[in-house]
């Protein structure tokens, strides 16, 4: 008897969580970090890209695993082996740094689209905020999912700039693989807020809860079966967080090098958001670059503001033992929705009032990078504990680059701290 052939899943079936993961962690108050860092110290800092990859892939390997593995969120596994009242410490770090990074990213929208057509722009940061709440609300992951892996396509744009513009490639090589380190506080404050804004905790839980939203709409239970299966979702899992992070940091690098080789080069250091970046960019590199790199802040953002509601709806539903999954509907997780709504609307709010999130673009993501160290060691105590995983505990080298990520991390911000007390 002839056997049927083998399906064989081609790359772009197996691009989900991971893909949308990097390609959210190039939102707009990212895109400012590395606007500002290219403008400030020209290619100086290019190097912390490549130094952040292998690490970033494995720690969001990590939070996929977990979720994958185990049916649950990254904090529902926690409450398992920690005392609760860490927990709900770290939530509450991770909330608001979210909600700063919505208000930021909602403002660096409107701006965009101010720049783009004129009118309004506290009108268009709310009017995108709340269509990408009624979005989240109103459609199911299923349908919701391939729009944003549709919006990762936004990220090109930054690519296109970087090529449209004359860049001394030679220069920009030397610089990354031959780095200049500095003791002055600006440059470890700008290393942290790059580390800050590219192992970011929001991608954590984002990653694991939709790694659990995979497993229960298509039904694959991977993990409750043969050791082949798991292991096939296990390097399916590795092959898109490779793509994402990968995409993601390329990205990073493209926006860098672009304000590195036009603003920087032309004396143009003081750049405090993405919009501005986008701004100044105009006369200098011509109107193409301009509006690519504005009308990539609006995709980006569309892409950005849901995962950063969604990630802290799920952390909060998960710390009080909460349904939630964007499968279900308004009445079925009304805790999930309402922590997500809140999100978002305190974001919202944020652009309306006399505090200029903006400014506090860069101490989010350094407030991202302090809050990222507690968490990651909280998620490597997890993937190591056959209590949670059983088996499917990591293997030894996952398990050092984890540890090493996290060392990473805990390194730049004392390295940060030190400078800025020390002489």
């Amino acid at each position: 008897m002839v056997k049927p052939p083998r399906k064989r899943r081609s790359i772009a079936s197996l691009l989900g969580p991971g893909l949308v993961t990097g390609a959210a962690d190039d939102d707009p108050s990212g895109i400012a970090t590395y606007s500002q860092t290219g403008a400030q110290t020209g290619f100086g800092l290019l190097w912390t890209v490549f130094l952040t990859t292998p690490f970033m892939v494995a720690i969001q390997t990590i939070s996929a695993r977990i979720g994958a593995i185990t049916g649950r969120g990254i904090v529902a596994n926690a409450r398992t082996i920690y005392p609760r009242s860490l927990v709900v410490v770290l939530v509450a770090l991770l909330c608001g740094a979210n909600i700063i990074n919505i208000a930021a990213d909602l403002a660096a929208m409107g701006q965009a689209v101010e720049m783009l057509v004129g009118g309004p722009v506290h009108v268009y940061s709310a009017v995108l905020g709340l269509f990408c709440l009624l979005l989240e609300v109103f459609v199911s992951y299923r349908r919701y999912a391939p729009y944003l892996k549709f919006l990762t396509l936004a990220l090109f744009a930054y690519v296109a700039a970087a090529f449209s513009i004359g860049v001394p490639w030679g220069e920009v090589l030397r610089e990354t693989f031959l780095p200049r380190f500095s003791t002055d506080a600006n440059y470890w404050f700008l290393v942290v807020a790059i580390l800050g804004t590219t192992i970011s905790p929001y991608l954590f839980f984002w990653q694991a809860a939709e790694e659990v939203e995979e497993e229960n709409i298509k039904k694959l239970k991977s993990f409750d079966h043969s050791r082949k299966r798991a292991q096939a979702k296990l390097r399916a899992i590795s092959i898109d967080t490779w793509i994402g992070m990968i995409f993601s940091n390329s990205v990073a690098f493209f926006i860098i090098v672009t304000t590195a080789a036009t603003l920087h080069k032309s004396g143009v250091t003081d750049i405090q958001t993405a919009s501005q970046a986008a701004e100044a960019l105009r006369p200098i590199a011509g109107p193409f670059t301009f509006f690519v790199f504005a009308a990539g802040i609006i995709g980006t953002g569309l892409l950005a503001v849901p995962v950063l509601a969604g990630s802290a709806a799920y952390a909060v539903a998960d710390a009080f033992g909460w349904r939630n999954s964007l499968e279900l509907s308004l009445l079925e997780a009304r805790g999930f929705y309402f922590i997500l709504g809140c999100a978002t609307l305190l974001g919202i709010a944020l652009t309306f009032s006399s505090i200029d999130p903006i400014k506090l673009l860069l101490w989010s993501a350094v407030i991202n990078g302090i809050a990222a160290v507690p968490i990651m060691a909280l998620m490597m105590g997890i993937i190591t504990s056959k209590k949670v995983l059983g088996r499917y505990t990591a293997k030894p080298w996952l398990a050092w680059a984890g540890w090493g990520a996290t060392a990473l991390m805990g390194l730049t911000v004392l390295a940060l701290l030190l400078s800025l007390f020390l002489p």
